[in-house]
């Protein structure tokens, strides 16, 4: 049996804000937001009303702003969000936790929903596990759908148990700080909820 295993959410939880709006952000022009913030307007307006779920609202964003890029493209843009802009966006505390969770010896894994492309570089540079929400690609372009399901919610537990057996682990530590992570706090012995600030 393995010592420990550690599933940290992302957005929210590690970081002071949500890293889709923050990467959108960075990867376009002010103009091309302010553009897609008027053409999305309906989206976000039912999505802020609660008429439109999560994966819904995302789906259309990430449609609107990455739709036809090259996956190369996007996976450079990634790299560079992931080196410049992540290190400036992270709570400290959650960090010095990932820290002592690897000084442990255990398995540390971030759980996302947002995308796989603009925190891979992170994670990899921290030897960390990463899970997360992908985009699908068709002839090198991306099409702004999900491959398979928005990581969030139930789907986090499923990408985990596919992942890894967790009962071969004797202490399960997980970290999250909405109610779509509440799925995978209860799969931990020890759930922490909203603990960095």
């Amino acid at each position: 049996m393995h010592k420990g295993i550690a599933f940290f959410d992302f957005d929210g939880t590690l970081t002071y804000r949500d890293s889709i709006a923050d990467f959108i952000l960075f990867s376009k022009s002010w103009s091309q937001v302010l553009l897609g913030g008027i053409v999305l307007s309906p989206t976000l307006l039912a999505y802020g009303l609660k008429l439109q779920n999560n994966s819904l609202a995302k789906g259309k964003a990430l449609t609107y702003f990455f739709g036809g890029m090259p996956e190369s493209e996007l996976i450079e843009k990634g790299q560079q969000y992931a080196e410049q802009r992540i290190p400036q966006i992270l709570k400290p505390t959650g960090l010095e936790k990932i820290h002592w969770h690897q000084q442990q010896n255990h398995k540390v894994v971030i759980v996302s929903a947002s995308i796989d492309l603009w925190l891979q570089g992170w994670t990899k540079s921290l030897d960390m596990d990463l899970i997360a929400t992908q985009l699908e690609t068709v002839n090198g372009l991306i099409t702004g759908k999900y491959v398979g399901e928005n990581c969030y919610g139930e789907e986090k537990v499923r990408r985990i148990k596919a992942a890894y057996d967790v009962d071969n682990y004797s202490e399960i530590y997980a970290y999250g700080d909405t109610p779509g992570d509440k799925p995978m706090l209860a799969l931990a012995h020890f759930p922490f909820y909203r603990p960095f600030k």
